[in-house]
């Protein structure tokens, strides 16, 4: 049996001082019929995921997180890759960065989180957000979905997340059928399975100031990428700290009874081996960039990370944003196989966040 049940919530590693920093990875879940992939298929990938996750465990990470994209070679259908992962786990937190809400029906992905998150014992930490640019033009409506008249995807994204949440919080709203095929409990029906807690494990992957504000003010815990828009022509780090900031002023004007959690995300490689040198040492980008989002306002994309572990520490020390969160996601190549992964995530754990307090 695991040594989670329904309820008791996550076993996680206690903080040895007030710098320690959850650490896990963020996966896109690629897949590529290529001879140099080790996910070729989707089953590959899937498989991976969990296995990646287990191996990610065992060496003490803080969370395995995956990136939500639909008509893509990548991983479209979080709950049930939540559900295995939880089944095959029993400690580490299991997530997304982020899911698209302009694709999901809120009742229905509200009982398959649900029930994700009780075989995991309460362990999922759910990223959801308006999305980013899709393989599909409009591929939300597709799926069924269209704005109200005179309102934007992002609107419809932002109702739904909020019916979501309402539904979280088990409110009873269901007339019930006074005929039904099983006896009912008396007063109006839920949305089940339901499971407590998983409200408050609710984040939103916020791309600006604002966007970050108005998830404060829902209660919902904040995910920061590594792009956001360009709101002051500062270094992105610098911007990311201060949406943070903004993130935390806006939740002290609530009291939701729990304390929020911030989360960044980075691509960090520790070059400890020839192969790391092969792939990633030279390459990369070392400075922020500037573009757009699918012709949407002016976005800064933040640096990567690739360099010997005592070049990092020095490196990450400087980096505000990534001291202002409690939560580091590491961006992992995929299609490079678990054995790669794992050995990424190891080196990082073991050979960088002890000499930054993190371990």
């Amino acid at each position: 049996m695991s040594e989670n049940t329904p309820g008791t919530g996550p076993q996680l590693a206690t903080p040895a001082s007030p710098s320690y920093k959850r650490i896990g990875f963020l996966s896109f879940g690629h897949w590529m019929d290529h001879p140099e992939s080790q996910a070729r298929t989707a089953q590959d990938s899937l498989l991976q995921s969990i296995d990646l996750a287990v191996a990610a465990e065992e060496l003490g990470a803080d969370g395995a997180y995956f990136r939500v994209h639909h008509f893509a070679q990548q991983l479209g259908s979080p709950a049930a890759l939540l559900a295995a992962i939880g089944a095959r786990t029993h400690r580490i937190e299991i997530g997304t960065g982020v899911v698209d809400m302009r694709y999901a029906n809120p009742l229905g992905f509200a009982e398959d989180v649900g029930a994700a998150d009780l075989i995991s014992g309460g362990r999922v930490q759910l990223g959801i957000g308006r999305g980013s640019p899709e393989q599909v033009l409009d591929g939300w409506r597709y799926f069924g979905f269209s704005p109200a008249e005179g309102e934007t995807a992002a609107d419809m994204a932002r109702k739904t997340s909020e019916t979501f949440l309402k539904v979280l919080e088990g409110i009873r709203f269901a007339q019930p059928n006074p005929r039904p095929m099983f006896p009912n409990a008396p007063g109006l029906l839920r949305i089940e399975p339901y499971s407590p807690g998983l409200r408050e494990r609710i984040w939103w992957g916020a791309g600006s100031n604002a966007t970050a504000k108005w998830a404060a003010s829902l209660g919902m815990n904040l995910m920061s990428s590594t792009l956001k828009d360009d709101e002051s022509s500062e270094p992105f780090h610098v911007q990311q700290r201060k949406q943070i900031e903004a993130f935390r002023k806006e939740w002290a004007n609530h009291d939701f009874g729990f304390e929020p959690r911030v989360s960044v995300s980075r691509s960090i490689i520790a070059i400890t081996n020839d192969l790391d040198r092969r792939y990633f040492l030279g390459g990369g980008d070392r400075e922020d960039q500037i573009g757009s989002v699918g012709g949407g306002n002016r976005s800064i994309f933040g640096r990567s990370y690739a360099d010997e572990p005592d070049k990092l520490i020095e490196q990450l020390s400087e980096d505000e944003a990534i001291q202002a969160a409690d939560t580091l996601l590491l961006t992992v190549p995929s299609q490079l196989g678990v054995e790669y992964n794992t050995h990424i995530l190891e080196a990082i754990l073991k050979d960088v966040a002890p000499g930054l307090g993190w371990r």
